[in-house]
């Protein structure tokens, strides 16, 4: 039996005080300890889903209070971000620190970079997230949430903030982020065509055949990439390895080996061939530990190049806004393309290397269609491929 929402009654000093809160759907326990210097009624809160869940909240923080556990007086949530940025992020990719820092520098220190953060207030919280959620998506809304709940955990650790006022608040739908795209038939048809002869259309038919992420594509080598032939099996690729830490896929269904569509097979010969050709004439002795996709120095490409150079695809493909798009959406495109022709999500989740169906119709859910039937061959039936197959059946590999 759950508890029922009472009505919110003044606390006397040092009395504690719980209420419903209707608009956090939750129960609102605070401490009177009277007045700030600055006028200002101190009452440290806490929240739950209960009222006991409120009391034991409220034994703890009064704790705290009775150890003399205080935030110092001058420290402001501008050093409380930066000093979890500086400190509590070690071993994190470098990628991921520069969104986080993005993220504080433009929405959360300009904002509330001076305030203290032994006076931060949970109204004061409803405010800032209300005003950040018309300029921000809705997930980047929860990761600036999230940034300063961190900042501020990391200070408790350290004895500089007795609360967590950032944990009392709820984080509003933000403003619609701009949807994923798919590539239609003629679209994909066009882009398949364009630059051929290049690494970048030979990377296009790869993610776009096959399915495998940006992330995944970059650093993959030549011993990772199978072309069949005679007693070799079919033609596949493995997508074992990432440009993330540690050199990680994203998950562990995500290291898989995938069978390549006639295409995507003769392309990859095509380019194999270029590069040896490339590796004999700067007299290097080829490797197959390679990668497929280099820069000039053998370096595995940035995000930022791939992202240029794929645009630069898609003007000579025709499209009149490239800007409009990136990479990651020819793997959203290869997801709409199966399931237009008929491929169970079931299957689609196992290429694109989903831990399940649910994870693929979520991201996907606006790229996907109903399906009747399944096919393991469908990108040759989708783009008309007649060369023949090259080489023999292999089992599928997770």
């Amino acid at each position: 039996m759950t508890d029922a929402p009472e009505r919110r009654t003044r606390a006397g000093h040092g009395d504690d005080s719980i209420y419903w809160d209707k608009s956090k759907n939750r129960y609102i326990g605070a401490v009177s300890l009277g007045y700030t210097p600055a006028g200002k009624r101190n009452r440290p809160k806490v929240s739950g889903k209960t009222k006991a869940e409120v009391r034991q909240k409220l034994r703890e923080l009064k704790k705290e209070l009775a150890k003399g556990a205080k935030a110092p007086a001058n420290y402001t949530v501008a050093q409380a971000v930066n000093d979890w940025l500086s400190q509590g992020l070690k071993g994190r990719e470098v990628t991921s620190v520069d969104t986080y820092k993005s993220l504080a520098d433009h929405h959360i220190i300009p904002p509330l970079g001076k305030a203290k953060v032994r006076d931060l207030e949970a109204d004061e919280l409803d405010e800032w997230l209300e005003a950040e959620a018309e300029l921000l998506a809705t997930q980047s809304l929860k990761m600036v949430h999230s940034v300063l709940r961190r900042s501020i955990n990391h200070a408790q650790r350290r004895g500089k903030a007795i609360r967590n006022v950032a944990e009392l608040v709820e984080v509003p739908e933000g403003r619609a982020g701009r949807p994923s795209k798919s590539l239609s038939l003629k679209q994909g048809e066009a882009v398949l065509r364009a630059k051929e002869g290049s690494w970048i259309h030979t990377y296009v038919v790869l993610s776009l055949l096959v399915g495998v992420r940006p992330e995944e594509a970059r650093p993959l080598t030549w011993a990772h990439v199978h072309l069949g032939g005679s007693g070799k099996g079919k033609p596949h690729v493995d997508v074992w390895r990432s440009v993330r830490r540690h050199g990680d896929t994203k998950t562990r269904k995500s290291r898989r080996s995938l069978a390549m569509p006639r295409q995507a097979a003769l392309v990859m010969k095509a380019h194999k061939r270029r590069e040896q050709v490339k590796c004999l004439a700067a007299e290097k002795e080829w490797t197959e530990e390679a990668l497929v996709f280099p820069t000039e120095t053998g370096d595995v490409r940035s995000a930022l190049n791939v992202r240029r150079n794929f645009r630069t695809l898609l003007k000579e493909a025709g499209f009149e806004n490239p800007t409009e798009w990136t990479p990651r959406e020819l793997r959203t495109s290869f997801v709409s393309l199966l399931s237009d022709h008929g491929i169970p999500i079931e299957v689609i989740a196992r290429l694109v290397g989903h831990n399940g169906s649910g994870t693929t119709e979520r991201v996907y859910r606006k790229q996907l269609r109903p399906v009747i039937s399944e096919g393991a061959e469908a990108m040759d039936d989708i783009f008309g491929d007649d060369d023949g197959a090259m080489g023999e059946e292999v089992p599928e590999a997770d």
